[in-house]
């Protein structure tokens, strides 16, 4: 894999002619519009094909999968111009395997709501090892609040993704609520009843494991957390259904606040066979610009992580989004709109922004002035920054990667991903 930054006067043509490859292959890895508009200092993946296959009349995917012993999600991740669809047409050319050398395989889980458009869920789910429906909430008694998941479950099945339940103490109006998580944890009988409610809708719905993300404990039930997480794992673990816990940023054990206090790294990770440790969120909606993710922070959350939870049980957080700010930024008055990685590209391409790339947080970003006289700065995730991040998982020898979330499309993030390791299914865990 090259990843190349666009200079003034480049075309699609023009790069993939300095690289020998085919212009509308370069602009699909990198989810260029139909026109082949370019920023200046955008990032651009490049990859070189080793092994083409043209379709022949009356041949299929499948067939073609046996023939070079692939895999039709391996097929898919090489072709995402498929979208995650088994049709093809005699005379198609079809990736078999790039001249890449991947640096292994690795684990991922990806997070999507409902509503997530079903051309981009099936696009996506082939480079996921899992896929985690977003969420089951607790209501007002304890008990859990409903979820629309059937169609996310069966494209999970029907292109090999893991599905995850996921138990959070989201309420009704989509709020994480502390008196909720409190409502539980200080009760054997309420952690009782919600745990018969969640091995049987696992059970009736196929659900392979479980992730907990309950946020905003108060410090003084960090034990009464931990415990709780070791109930599930206990409930869970002869049925051969793993456990993950989400975990707040820290670099810290006596970190303070809300956030940061009720998660106490050592426990969870000693009660769950997984953790999320959610490196992201640094920029965020009502804070000062910066990049979502930068990677000295993302680094430094590593290092306290990896002192009290074995590596190998580390999902490292990836933020599959951007956000645009309106300038000056006043804090209590700001609220940056939150963007998708390609949106931003297409931000840059219509004002003729120039992007920029800050070296220390390993992340793009560009100021533009909008139509109403306004000034902007976006940050965002580009193919250096998320190759940064996700060479983390092999520096540091993580499980792997949590996607958070699936519901913004972002083509070369997956290229990048699929350059750099072989998506593993779970079922070889």
């Amino acid at each position: 894999m090259e990843i190349h930054v666009v200079q003034p006067g480049e075309t699609l043509y023009s790069i993939a002619g300095q690289y020998g490859t085919d212009p509308l292959l370069l602009r699909e890895a990198n989810g260029g519009g139909p026109g082949g508009a370019l920023a200046v200092g955008q990032a651009l993946v490049v990859q070189i094909v080793r092994t083409f296959h043209v379709v022949q009349p009356g041949e299929t995917l499948s067939a073609v999968a046996r023939r070079y012993g692939r895999t039709l999600r391996a097929l898919y991740r090489d072709n995402p111009w498929l979208g995650g669809e088994p049709a093809v047409q005699p005379g198609q050319r079809l990736v078999i395997a790039y001249a890449d050398e991947k640096l292994g395989g690795t684990y991922t889980n990806g997070y999507a709501y409902p509503f997530i458009q079903r051309a981009l869920l099936s696009a996506t789910l082939p480079y996921m090892s899992q896929l985690t429906p977003f969420t089951y909430g607790i209501d007002a008694g304890g008990g859990l609040l409903p979820l629309d998941d059937g169609e996310l479950l069966g494209e999970a099945r029907r292109l090999g993704s893991t599905p995850l339940m996921h138990l959070s103490t989201l309420t009704e109006s989509g709020t994480f609520s502390s008196q909720r998580a409190e409502m539980i944890l200080v009760s054997e009988n309420s952690q009782t009843a919600l745990i018969s409610q969640i091995l049987e809708t696992m059970s009736a719905k196929g659900y392979q494991g479980l992730d907990v993300d309950f946020e905003y404990i108060p410090g003084m039930l960090r034990e009464e957390y931990a415990a709780f997480i070791y109930r599930l794992h206990t409930a869970l673990a002869p049925r051969g259904l793993p456990v993950i816990v989400a975990l707040a940023p820290k670099t810290r054990r006596d970190q303070p606040g809300l956030l940061y206090e009720g998660h106490d790294y050592a426990r969870l990770g000693q009660a769950a066979d997984y953790v999320l440790v959610m490196t992201y969120e640094w920029g965020y909606t009502y804070g000062p610009p910066m990049a979502v993710a930068p990677l000295p922070n993302v680094r430094a959350v590593l290092d306290y992580a990896v002192t009290e939870i074995p590596r190998e049980k580390i999902y490292l957080g990836i933020p599959n989004y951007g956000y645009d700010w309106a300038l000056p930024f006043r804090r209590g008055e700001s609220k940056a709109q939150s963007i998708s990685n390609q949106r931003a590209v297409e931000l840059a391409v219509e004002y003729g922004a120039e992007i920029q790339f800050d070296r220390a947080a390993q992340a793009p970003w560009f100021n533009y002035t909008a139509q109403d006289g306004t000034a902007h700065v976006v940050w965002f995730e580009d193919a250096r920054s998320m190759s940064a991040k996700l060479r983390l998982i092999r520096d540091y020898g993580l499980h792997g990667a949590g996607y958070w979330n699936l519901m913004r499309p972002y083509p070369q993030g997956w290229t990048v991903l699929n350059a750099l390791y072989d998506v593993l299914d779970v079922q070889t865990y």
